[in-house]
């Protein structure tokens, strides 16, 4: 689970205003966040095969929003995906 100050600097960093929770790249970065957090959780608890789930869905959403903003807006794709250290 991510933490409120966590959550707050992602939302500053990556919102258009402070209370922007909405916005494409708002929830791709969020997602990444939580993402990157649950994969320290499985280098710890190998066998934890229902959070495993619940990862995969992570991941299968943040791809969705992935390809939507790449259609939208490709010039702020290509800096979210920078920013982030994902893909290339």
């Amino acid at each position: 689970m991510i933490s409120k100050e966590t959550k707050q600097d992602v939302v500053k960093k990556f919102g258009k205003t402070e209370s922007d929770t909405g916005s494409t790249s708002v929830q791709i970065a969020l997602l990444t966040t939580r993402i990157n957090e649950l994969m320290g959780h499985f280098q710890k608890h190998k066998k934890d095969f229902h959070s495993n789930r619940g990862l995969l869905k992570m991941i299968g959403k943040r791809k969705s929003l992935l390809k939507y903003f790449s259609k939208n807006d490709s010039n702020g794709y290509l800096e979210l995906i920078k920013e982030l250290g994902l893909r290339k």
